[in-house]
């Protein structure tokens, strides 16, 4: 029952999300934006379309119950959708689940880009380990915690390459060393 209910919140969730990248998509390439990455994303969306299928076979046809730290995992949940909504309001018409610049538009460094270059990457990275975890789905989590760092691995450069040719990437982001703010550059 739980199980059910938290796997269609989620997909919903997901569909709202593709609406909003549709819509904004539209907007910036009738503004004369340019799109990368599109080998990448193909294979980017496979793993995450694989992933709720795998979740729904360990976690919903073989569920093995509720993870009994579930509170503190709901809690991280939430957390973690609180940080998806404020990085999608931050950006504004600019987030995409895409890779598609507006060349010499201003780089939003406000919200949670004011401390890290790229949160939702960080946000995804965490509902990877909490969602199957909260239902106990290890494979899931082991197989897609590594398939994520993988695709992660290939559409990080292609965004950095695609936003410092495009705008000004790199004085906006000047403070940091990498995508987390636990590196500073060296002046």
């Amino acid at each position: 029952m739980y199980f059910i209910l938290f796997f269609t919140v989620l997909l919903i969730q997901r569909f709202v999300e593709l609406y909003i990248a549709k819509s904004n998509e539209k907007w910036m390439k009738s503004q004369g934006a340019k799109e990368y990455g599109q080998s990448h994303y193909r294979m980017m969306v496979a793993i995450h379309i694989a992933f709720f299928i795998s979740l729904l076979i360990e976690g919903g046809v073989f569920h093995s119950g509720v993870n009994r730290y579930w509170p503190f995992l709901l809690g991280g949940f939430i957390l973690t959708q609180m940080g998806r909504v404020w990085a999608i309001a931050s950006l504004g018409k600019y987030w995409n689940t895409k890779i598609i610049v507006l060349p010499k538009a201003e780089v939003v460094a406000k919200g949670p880009y004011k401390h890290l270059k790229h949160p939702n990457y960080l946000i995804v990275t965490l509902e990877f380990l909490i969602v199957p975890l909260l239902f106990n789905a290890y494979w899931t989590l082991f197989i897609f915690a590594l398939l994520n760092q993988f695709i992660l691995s290939i559409r990080i450069p292609v965004e950095e390459r695609a936003l410092k040719e495009e705008t000004d990437y790199e004085n906006a982001h000047v403070r940091t060393k990498g995508w987390i703010p636990l590196f500073k550059k060296e002046k």
